[in-house]
Order: C-alpha cells, then sequence, then structure tokens
C-alpha cells in the first residue's frame, strides 16, 4: 500500500477550513487571524505535514533547485566547499543539483548545453573552460548565475580567494628564508586563478630584485601526478631552483615526493610552499608551508550570493574577495626539529 503524503488538504479538512486559509496561515499571511494560525500549526505537525517546495516553487515560477558545476568532489577543497554551499541552500529550502566536470572543458561544455534550465533557478559554477559561450548563453536567458574560486571576466557575481596576495606572500616568504632560485609550477595558463598566483609570485621576484626564469616556470595540470612530473622536468635542467611555489597543495605534494626520491632534503636543503591548507600538510614529513583558503566561506558566501540575485532581478553583479593567510611549517625553514 503506498503511504499517503499529508497535503493541506488534509489539514483543511481536518479543521474544516478552506485549504486557502491554510495556505496563508502556513505563509503567515497578515489577513489569517493568530488563533487560526495557531489551529493550523498545530494540526501542521501532528499530521507531520511536510511542506512540498517544489510544487510551491513551481506555482510561483521556481523550483527551489539549484546547479552547483565543479571540477572535483574528492578533495578536501572542493567537498569543504560543497559543504558551504549546501548549509545555506538547506538553511533557506533550497536543494542542490550537483554536477562534476572532473576538469574537463568538454565535459563541462556537455554540461552546461544539456542543462534543464526550467529545472534550476540559479547556478553556482567553478569553471575549467576557457569557452565562456555556453555560459554566457545561460545568463541570457535570464538564469542568476554566480562564479566561485575559478571565475573569469564575464560581467556576474563572483566569490572568491585573494590569489595574488597569497602568491605574493609564498614566493617572499621563500626568499625571506634564503630561497632565491624559485620556481612556479603551476596550472593551465587560461585558468584566471592560475593568472594571478603567476602574477603574485612573478611580482615578488621583480620586488626582491630576483630574476625571472621562464624555464623555471611550468604550466601543467592540478594533479599530485603532475606535481612530481613538474619537479622531474625542473631537475633535470642544468640549472636547477632551490625551491619553488606550486599553485596548489596537491602539486606541492607531489613535488616533495619526488624531491624525496631523489634524495633532496625539503627545508634545510629545498623549500616548498602550497596554496589551500588541505588537511594533508600537517600530516606529510615535513609539514608544508601553504596559503590557507577560506573553502567553506567561499562556499556559503557564493550561495548567498546567488539567492540575493534569484530573489531580486536585475541585481547589480558583485565580486567577493576573501583574504588568504599564509601558515608556515617546516617545508620551508632551514632547520626545524626532529621528532
Amino acid at each position: 500500500m503506498l503511504r499517503h503524503t499529508i497535503t493541506i488538504k488534509d489539514i483543511a479538512r481536518e479543521l474544516n477550513i478552506s485549504v486557502s486559509t491554510v495556505s496563508r496561515a502556513l505563509r503567515d499571511a497578515y489577513d489569517v487571524s493568530l488563533e487560526t494560525k495557531q489551529l493550523v500549526l498545530e494540526k501542521a505537525r501532528e499530521l507531520n505535514y511536510k511542506p512540498n517546495y517544489n510544487a510551491r516553487g513551481l506555482s510561483q515560477g521556481k523550483t527551489n533547485n539549484i546547479g552547483v558545476i565543479i571540477p572535483f568532489i574528492t578533495n578536501y577543497y572542493f567537498s569543504t566547499v560543497i559543504t558551504g554551499i549546501q548549509k545555506i541552500a538547506y538553511d533557506y529550502n533550497y536543494n542542490i543539483v550537483l554536477y562534476l566536470t572532473n576538469d574537463s572543458e568538454e565535459r563541462e561544455y556537455q554540461i552546461l548545453n544539456n542543462l534543464i534550465l526550467s529545472g534550476l533557478d540559479g547556478i553556482l559554477i567553478s569553471t575549467c573552460a576557457s569557452n565562456y559561450d555556453p555560459i554566457h548563453k545561460i545568463m541570457d536567458k535570464g538564469v542568476p548565475v554566480v562564479f566561485f574560486d575559478r571565475t573569469n571576466s564575464l560581467d556576474a557575481s563572483k566569490v572568491k580567494q585573494d590569489d595574488y596576495n597569497g602568491a605574493f606572500e609564498a614566493t617572499s616568504h621563500l626568499i625571506s628564508q634564503g630561497f632565491s632560485k624559485i620556481a612556479h609550477i603551476t596550472g593551465p595558463k587560461d585558468q584566471m586563478f592560475t593568472q594571478n598566483r603567476l602574477n603574485g609570485y612573478l611580482n615578488a621576484l621583480e620586488h626582491h630584485n630576483l630574476p625571472v626564469k621562464k624555464k623555471w616556470i611550468i604550466h601543467n595540470g592540478f594533479s599530485q601526478e603532475c606535481g612530481a612530473k613538474d619537479l622531474q622536468k625542473l631537475m633535470a635542467k642544468s640549472k636547477k631552483p632551490d625551491a619553488i611555489f606550486a599553485v596548489n597543495d596537491r602539486k606541492a605534494i607531489g613535488a616533495m615526493v619526488e624531491l624525496k626520491k631523489q634524495n633532496i632534503q625539503i627545508g634545510k636543503g629545498f623549500g616548498v610552499v602550497g596554496f589551500t591548507n588541505d588537511p594533508i600538510c600537517t600530516l606529510i614529513t615535513p609539514t608544508l608551508t601553504t596559503v590557507s583558503e577560506s573553502a567553506f566561506e567561499i562556499g556559503s558566501m557564493a550561495c548567498e550570493l546567488l539567492l540575493k540575485h534569484i530573489q531580486k532581478e536585475n541585481l547589480a553583479p558583485k565580486e567577493v574577495i576573501l583574504p588568504g593567510k599564509l601558515i608556515i611549517r617546516e617545508s620551508t625553514m632551514r632547520s626545524f626539529p626532529k621528532i
């Protein structure tokens, strides 16, 4: 036997009042008496009534669903971002529909081109694409879009990390520790946050009167394996660096694994800085110096901003930039205590 779902019709029948009165009472409308509202709420609790937000949304031209498009969910950063998004979405009775691109431009295009926009009130996206036409078409249809973490030049709201200053501070820290031949292993050139972190690195070298060596700047993917491969390329060169600033912690850890294989002492002999502050930074040996990212806050603030766009049409785009914090650990210390 199918279980009957309690609706406002059941509440109305039990109280012998109209469905419209129940609906207005549940919405706390001004034209319903306090006594009636109390009766309706008590009966709703008694019958274990659960509002059908999808049905309510459809009647108002809404679905209470938001799409979230991200490159990964298996790493610490994006899983924490999702937690922040989910917290705000659920607080406002919204559901999230998750789409994974696996850091593939082609996959992102497929997702964007196949989205059933009638089922979404808005979209949160951390893009990996260099061609913005698919998302631009969605925005032109009036669907609110907010970018987070990986953003672009489109005229839309964005929530992101202060990538430039974080990179500048990370590189300057290496220099303060006595490292002068600093390489940068980074991501694809067409990613805006990659460019910003690269610019922070370059300007730090310039600020401290150190030369820029293009051969020490390697663009590749974001994985630990890519970090190991980048380090191999650097150490195969005739002029080798004595430190690296990595675009993220995964690449930094990949480089550290490779440095250990080559019997190069990390910290005292070779400095390494990452970016994210993944919990694994404190579990590896030596511990990894990094720039922390406010992942939960980026997710929650991006969701709050999207909901504002959903609730108010023609809201002006807003850009939110959250500061990072350099966390100094053993991988950049010339000497550190042995446990």
